[in-house]
């Protein structure tokens, strides 16, 4: 019996097809067989391609292309709304951070702060959605102006809730309605900041902290940063700081630094060791960061140490209230005394003390090891020095047989010649980046005769996300630019594990597993690059759209998604694109390469 599918052919080409038309289907499926195969060989290669320059620069010629891409774009949509095209989130997802339920988390048995901590495998996802703007969300000012004023609206801290609050970093004023500003750099900061940034450097023997450079403090961890007043500081004095807190369902110290522009990211070290590799910050500083330092045998103290380089420095202040008289040395004593115990163990020596400012120094001699009294905590074995994204906490000191035990004091700069080519690739790939952005933002703005190509300011960005950040290379360029704009460089967990080298040029970086969460809150970054990251995904036991609507998560509206990769992946992300609202483009380098560039923005959506 004849299928149906048979009889119809029969009734259009006839009962017997002429062999010519046979011969004609043949080639056809040989040639469909050899295109599919070469397609699917290219999909997503695992690349270490170094970015080719050679993009487009010219406006007028972008102009053009983007007239192009636009009618392609609207057929793109058109398509679009026969797939799942997703919808937005509850209003009570507004500000959601995957991975920190603590009411699961309780239910599931973890208790004594652990319900606080990053959960991941207790997370699970419900259908699709985008995360919401809050109905009174507006578009964070430029900078400077930013890090000084944002939109009360932006954040989840409610009026009582900044009311109630009082602390040294308490900086905040209601202006009007919608705005919280902070004391300017340049103003009178009554709550003591830049009184108590020199009086951290004089207690390591420098003049001012306009000297941390010098001392060898190029980065900076800030353990419970308040409103991230102290970081605001420091960016000032060139230095990187990372603020770090713990999950807060309201009243985030994490977002408000964030909104500000500041580098932030939620973490804690409860039970697990933060993702960073061991021997990563020249200063850890706490400041009513509520962590009883001497708990679990000391195992806080030991994740602190991991992290320092050598001859890095650890403030600790004590709370700010000021019993009178004997008492409140009494108190101090009694509160440091078991640190300092302990600290001793572990190679630190008390360096100073003033009021309420403790600063140990962790050795810069690997034999101070050797010559303990005690072995205890005793040293790792060199195969404990594995990637810390989120192992357990350890109570053995690291970092000890590592190749980049070098003191702080000691250590010269990197040899820029180390980086000179990929610094060079990523200075004009970052020029070419902003001429793509350019007939985007001024498109409402035509060129006139004679007027030079105009460009985007680089103010209307205050952070970049670099999710395949390699060596840094973007965030060297945009120091080599001097734009003021900071970097947070993701390496992914099953990556070549360039973070250290990374952080040790002095940048902001952090490890990362993209088929979780990352650990921040919604809309605090303005800029999202990945070179070779769908590239990366195609190993990865997570899909293509799962990553990118947590990239929708984590970037403002109206921000920018620049992504690099070969044909096939940019095909299919700019598919996926359309399905979660992202105006996306398409731009081929024309260099010869399998390579194109995806450039996409994420709509402001008001409901």
């Amino acid at each position: 019996m004849r299928s149906p599918w048979l009889n119809k052919l029969s009734v259009t080409l006839g009962p017997r097809p002429p062999a010519s038309w046979l011969l004609l289907c043949l080639v056809c499926v040989l040639a469909v067989i050899a295109i599919l195969g070469s397609t699917s060989s290219i999909a997503f290669d695992s690349v270490t391609i170094t970015p080719v320059p050679n993009i487009y620069s010219n406006y007028r010629r972008l102009k053009e292309q983007a007239a192009v891409d636009y009618l392609e774009l609207r057929s793109f949509s058109v398509s679009a709304t026969r797939q799942q095209v997703l919808g937005l989130c509850g209003k009570e997802r507004e500000h959601f951070v995957p991975c920190y339920n603590v009411t699961s988390n309780t239910l599931a048995g973890f208790k004594d702060g652990e319900e606080f901590d990053r959960h991941c495998e207790m997370f699970r996802p419900r259908e699709r959605c985008l995360v919401r703007p809050p109905k009174d969300y507006k578009i964070p000012l430029r900078w400077p102006a930013g890090r000084d004023v944002i939109w009360s609206g932006n954040v989840r801290l409610s009026r009582d809730q900044f009311l109630s609050s009082g602390s040294m970093t308490k900086r905040l004023m209601l202006l009007e309605e919608n705005q919280i500003a902070f004391h300017s750099e340049d103003g009178l900061i009554f709550d003591g900041v830049k009184d108590y940034s020199r009086q951290v450097a004089e207690m390591i023997g420098l003049g001012s902290d306009a000297e941390f450079h010098q001392a060898g403090v190029r980065t900076v961890l800030d353990i419970g940063c308040g409103f991230g007043s102290l970081g605001a500081h420091l960016v000032s004095r060139k230095v990187m700081p990372i603020c770090i807190a713990a999950y807060e369902a309201t009243g985030s110290q994490v977002q408000l630094a964030l909104e500000r522009g500041l580098p932030a990211m939620i973490g804690n070290f409860i039970s697990r060791q933060l993702p960073y590799p061991s021997l990563s910050f020249d200063m850890v500083h706490c400041t009513q960061c509520s962590i009883i330092w001497d708990d679990k045998d000391g195992m806080f103290l030991i994740e602190m140490d991991r992290i320092l380089k050598p001859g890095g420095y650890f403030v600790l202040t004590s709370p700010a209230s000021k019993p009178s008289g004997s008492s409140s040395r009494t108190k101090k004593r009694s509160m440091v005394a078991p640190i300092e115990e302990f600290t001793e163990k572990i190679c630190w020596s008390l360096m100073a003390q003033q009021d309420e400012t403790f600063i140990w120094q962790k050795t810069a001699d690997v034999n101070c090891y050797k010559s303990r009294k005690s072995a205890s905590p005793p040293i790792c074995n060199e195969g404990n020095d594995i990637p810390p994204y989120y192992q357990p906490l350890m109570s053995c000191i690291s970092g000890t047989t590592s190749q980049r035990w070098i003191p702080i004091q000691n250590r010269s700069r990197v040899q820029q010649d180390d980086f000179s080519e990929d610094s060079q690739v990523w200075r004009s790939a970052l020029r070419n980046y902003w001429s793509l952005l350019t007939p985007l933002i001024f498109s409402d703005h035509p060129k006139r005769p004679g007027d030079e190509d105009p460009l985007p300011p680089f103010n209307m960005l205050r952070n970049v996300m670099d999710m395949n950040a390699h060596y840094g290379g973007l965030n060297a360029a945009f120091l080599d630019e001097k734009k003021s704009v900071w970097v947070m460089n993701v390496v992914p967990v099953r990556a070549r594990n360039t973070l250290p080298l990374i952080i040790n040029r002095g940048f902001a970086g952090v490890l990362h597993d993209w088929c979780e969460p990352f650990p921040t809150y919604p809309r605090t970054y303005d800029f999202l690059h990945g070179y070779a990251l769908l590239s990366h995904l195609s190993s990865e036991r997570c899909g293509m759209m799962d990553v990118l609507v947590e990239m929708d998560r984590i970037l403002r509206p109206e921000g920018w998604v620049v992504l690099s990769d070969s044909v096939a992946a940019i095909d299919m992300a700019r598919a996926l694109a359309a399905q979660i609202h992202w105006e996306a483009r398409v731009v081929d380098p024309q260099n010869g390469s399998d390579q194109r560039i995806l450039v996409c923005q994420k709509p402001f959506v008001k409901k």
